[in-house]
Parts: C-alpha cells; sequence; structure tokens
C-alpha cells in the first residue's frame, strides 16, 4: 500500500504521476465517450432516416461529425485542470483549453449548417420557381464562411486578451489590405450578386455561353458550374458571367426548323405543286403545333443545281427529344411520299453538252452584218 502511495506521488515535471494519470484518463474516457456517443447518433440518424424522418436524421448526422472533436477538446480542458503548473504554463495551458473548445464547438456549428440549409432546401423544391434553389448552397457556404469567421475572430481575441470590438476594428484596418489584394474574389462576389438580381438563368437551365452548352449545375459566390453535353464540368468566374451574353435554351417558348428540300431542275410545275402540296399536308395540325404557329412551306429559291423548297415548322414545348423524333417522322414520310409520286431529289449535278450529239445539235452561222457568231 504505501508502494503503491509513493508511486502514485512520484512528481513529473513538478506533478504528482496521479495527477498526470488522470490527466490522461480524462482524455481517453472522453474519447471513448465521443466514440460511443457518435455511433448511437449514427444508428439514430440511419432510424429516422428509414422512417422518412429527414431533419432529425440530418440533425443527428450532423452532431456524430463533430461529437468526437469536442469530446476530446473538453477531455483536455478538464484534464488539464488536475495539473498542477507554473503561472505561465498555467496561462498557456488555460488559452489552449479555450482554443480548442472554441474549435470543437465551431467545428459543431460548421455540420450544424446542414440542418437549416436542409430544411431550406425543402421548402425550395415546393415552389415552382428555381431562384431558391440557388440560394440554398449559397446561405450554405455563407453560413459556414460567418461560423469560420467567428471562431476566427474568437480565437485572435483569446490570444491578444483584448475586448471583442478592439479585435474587430484591428480586423477592419487589416481587412482593407485584403480587400485590395482580393479584387477579383470582391468582383465575383458582386457579380453573383448581379446574377441573382437579373436572374438570366435558373438552376437547371441550358445555357450557352461562349461555346460552352449544358445546364446548369450550381451557382456559388464566386463561380457557377456549367456540365457540358459532352459531360464536361465547366466553371466561369460569376465576374466574367456577369459581362458575357448568355443564351437561355432552356427558357425558349419553342424548337424552331427550317429545312431546305431541294428537287431538280426537270420536275414538271405540275410535280413542284404536288411537292407543296404534300409537304403541307404532312405538317396540317402536326405534333407540337400551337394556332399561333402554322407551319410554312414555300417554293422559294432557284438553286445553281436545284428548286428548293423552303419549309419552316415550330415545335411546342421545346422538348429536344420530342423533337427529334417528330422530324425523324416528318423525314421519313416525306421521302416515302415523294417516292410514290415520282419527285426527285436533287444533288450537285453538272450537265456537259457535246457538239456532234444527234439529239443536241449544234449548228453555228456567221452574222456579217454584227461580227458575231451565233450558235
Amino acid at each position: 500500500m504505501d508502494i503503491a502511495h509513493g508511486i502514485l506521488n512520484f512528481e513529473i515535471a513538478g506533478n504528482k504521476l496521479w495527477r498526470v494519470i488522470a490527466l490522461f484518463a480524462i482524455i481517453l474516457i472522453a474519447l471513448v465517450a465521443g466514440r460511443i456517443l457518435k455511433y448511437v447518433l449514427q444508428r439514430s440518424a440511419t432510424r429516422f432516416e428509414k422512417q422518412d424522418r429527414q431533419m432529425s436524421a440530418i440533425a443527428l448526422s450532423a452532431f456524430s461529425r463533430g461529437v468526437i472533436f469536442l469530446s476530446a477538446a473538453v477531455g483536455i480542458s478538464l484534464g488539464l485542470a488536475f495539473l498542477e503548473l507554473k503561472a505561465k504554463v498555467a496561462e498557456v495551458s488555460s488559452t489552449l483549453s479555450a482554443i480548442l473548445l472554441t474549435v470543437g464547438i465551431g467545428y459543431m456549428l460548421y455540420w450544424l449548417v446542414d440542418v437549416p440549409s436542409a430544411w431550406l432546401a425543402r421548402m425550395a423544391r415546393k415552389t415552382e420557381s428555381k431562384l431558391d434553389d440557388m440560394v440554398v448552397p449559397i446561405l450554405r457556404k455563407s453560413l459556414r464562411v460567418t461560423i469560420v469567421i467567428l471562431v476566427l475572430v474568437q480565437i485572435i481575441q483569446i490570444l491578444s486578451e483584448k475586448p471583442i470590438t478592439s479585435v474587430i476594428a484591428g480586423l477592419g484596418i487589416g481587412g482593407l489590405a485584403i480587400a485590395l489584394a482580393a479584387q477579383d474574389t470582391i468582383k465575383n462576389f458582386f457579380g453573383s450578386i448581379v446574377l441573382f438580381v437579373d436572374k438570366p438563368f435558373e438552376m437547371g437551365d441550358r445555357i450557352v455561353v461562349e461555346g460552352h452548352d449544358g445546364p446548369v449545375e450550381e451557382v456559388g459566390l464566386r463561380s457557377t458550374k456549367i456540365r457540358t453535353l459532352d459531360g464536361h464540368l465547366i466553371t466561369v468566374p460569376n465576374a466574367d458571367l456577369a459581362n458575357k451574353t448568355i443564351q437561355n435554351i432552356g427558357r425558349r417558348p419553342y424548337i424552331r426548323r427550317i429545312a431546305d428540300i431541294t428537287i431538280t431542275y426537270d420536275t414538271p410545275p405540275e410535280k413542284v405543286d404536288r411537292a407543296l402540296e404534300i409537304l403541307k399536308e404532312i405538317l396540317e395540325n402536326h405534333e407540337g403545333m400551337k394556332e399561333d404557329f402554322p407551319p410554312r412551306v414555300y417554293f422559294n429559291e432557284f438553286n445553281a443545281d436545284s428548286l428548293n423548297i423552303r419549309v419552316i415548322y415550330w415545335y411546342h414545348p421545346p422538348n429536344y427529344w420530342d423533337f427529334m423524333a417528330f422530324s425523324e417522322r416528318f423525314n421519313k414520310e416525306v421521302f416515302r411520299r415523294f417516292n410514290e409520286e415520282g419527285i426527285e431529289f436533287a444533288f450537285p449535278t453538272q450537265t456537259l453538252f457535246l457538239a456532234g450529239d444527234p439529239s443536241r445539235p449544234l449548228t453555228l452561222g456567221l452574222n456579217n452584218r454584227k461580227g458575231t457568231v451565233e450558235e
């Protein structure tokens, strides 16, 4: 018993051994408790998710992400209280404990931002407008940035031992220098504000910007992400995007097709009329037609090697794949009907007339009075 008492009273760096053991024991207990609590929270979150209680599941999941770090911070702070430290070392220990607790709480709040974000996202899905869908990720990022800034300010206050007002005043002076060094970031921030006010597109809209064609996946404080039709992810700074011409294909009310159907020059006039009739018959009350946008069919041009018939029609609503399917059916029907009527499609050709051809005799005569040669 005396031996055990002597061992526990053995001093290490001015502290009895039992105090050092208590420090590590409290830290170990805190870590184990954090692990257990994380396991319980994750299991509960999974159970709530199966019960379709999404908000509760997200909240518990967010708690589980930060609980270990916070438990370790609390354990270290409590454990350090058992040590007998000199004045300067105790001051450093107290400062370290305060910083760890601040970071632990901030880390927990950082993940808890998912809770209001998920609630806002659920509310946004119930509305027809997609603008709020764009705002949700920005609010989530803004809240997290705010938490990080507040944690940094609190750490600076702990280290400087000055009032928070003095710290904020000092940050204001330093913020001016940072603003000068981060002009592009500030431009992108105001560019994002312009995009939200002007609303040239919404989440999911297909847009074309400088040859990049695809739907908008995300709008952030700094940049906008576009998934091109090739599958590539394009990131465009908001400052640039706010000053560019944006073609919003997603907001077009219809898809217009202009087709030039060419037939041969030796087509008789009556068959030209018949070709026009066939095209008008095929497009009469066609799929996707609105009364305000009837199809147009005209014999409009004498090409170098063909007679040109221009066909224009509009397809509503602007579903691209439905439009392509209808265009395919239209093309097949035109091909079939023209073949039945014996109307030949034209293709680039050149006709040569040879001298001495009995079917096309060429005669030359001299006109002495005009001094010209006649054929």
